[in-house]
């Protein structure tokens, strides 16, 4: 088992208050027996997404976090702040979640410690039920460390890469699907869904994922082979503002147009794009 050793890391001094969570402390951990965990823990750079078996599970998401002896803090959004402590302890994982109401200078306070450990291999039935979830959760970090800026283009290429499953350069309705139902899965953790529970609740957001993905494919399928391309994807949005029109012509709401603007009068009314 890869041993925790970023724990002198976490606690060096001069470190950034912007730290992530550390590559040995990010991937699954459990709770439990390995053959059917009591519950299940997975970290990514900022986010964690808890799920016990019997009880409601819990999805964070970290904007802010911050080392304070020896615990590595993150902070979600909402007016609550809710917050997770954690914390290496030798080949296992140590984590807090204290209350609201504590105070910064007391945590953890009287938050329960709870122990986490790895088990190597993942149990198939738990690759199988959340093995879409973690890897759209961690998708999403990448594509919002490109979108963050104002270039529009490198966050559908972001997208792009993070969906494209078959390394072709495009995306099929599968693709699409995939991300659907790891969309799903983040959903119904946030809500609290128990693991027992959680199936259901992915079938039936992949359900409707189905008919998203068929819905954005035949949308914007310009060339008709069935997949998006990044330029599909960016066409009239990668090149916002560039379609300056023509100084010739007149618009098409004049009752006097000759026939050809009637006829395109008549095609855009039939969209309702034009009154």
């Amino acid at each position: 088992m890869r041993r925790l050793l970023l724990l002198a890391l976490l606690l060096a001094p001069g470190l950034a208050a912007a730290q992530p969570v550390p590559e040995a402390l990010q991937g699954a951990w459990f709770q439990g027996e390995c053959a059917r965990p009591d519950a299940l823990l997975h970290l990514t750079h900022r986010a964690a997404a808890r799920v016990p078996r019997e009880r409601a599970g819990r999805l964070l998401r970290f904007p802010v976090m911050r080392l304070q002896e020896g615990w590595l803090i993150g902070t979600g959004r909402g007016a609550e702040a809710p917050r997770l402590m954690l914390r290496a302890a030798g080949d296992a994982l140590e984590t807090a979640e204290p209350e609201a109401k504590a105070r910064e200078d007391r945590l953890p306070g009287e938050a329960p410690l709870a122990r986490w450990h790895r088990c190597e291999p993942v149990p198939p039935a738990v690759a199988l039920l959340h093995g879409e979830g973690v890897a759209v959760m961690a998708a999403l970090e990448h594509a919002e460390a490109a979108c963050g800026g104002a270039d529009t283009i490198a966050c559908l290429a972001a997208v792009m890469a993070q969906a494209d499953v078959s390394g072709d350069g495009r995306l099929t309705r599968a693709e699409l699907a995939r991300l659907a139902r790891g969309a799903a899965w983040m959903v119904a953790v946030q809500e609290g869904v128990t693991g027992e529970n959680l199936a259901g609740a992915v079938a039936a957001g992949a359900l409707a994922g189905q008919l998203a993905a068929q819905l954005t494919v035949e949308g914007l399928d310009y060339d008709g082979d069935g997949r998006l391309s990044a330029e599909e994807l960016a066409q009239d949005r990668g090149r916002f503002g560039v379609a300056r029109g023509n100084a010739t012509g007149r618009p098409a709401h004049s009752e006097a147009a000759g026939p050809g603007l009637e006829a395109l009068r008549g095609l855009l009314s039939g969209l309702s794009l034009l009154k």
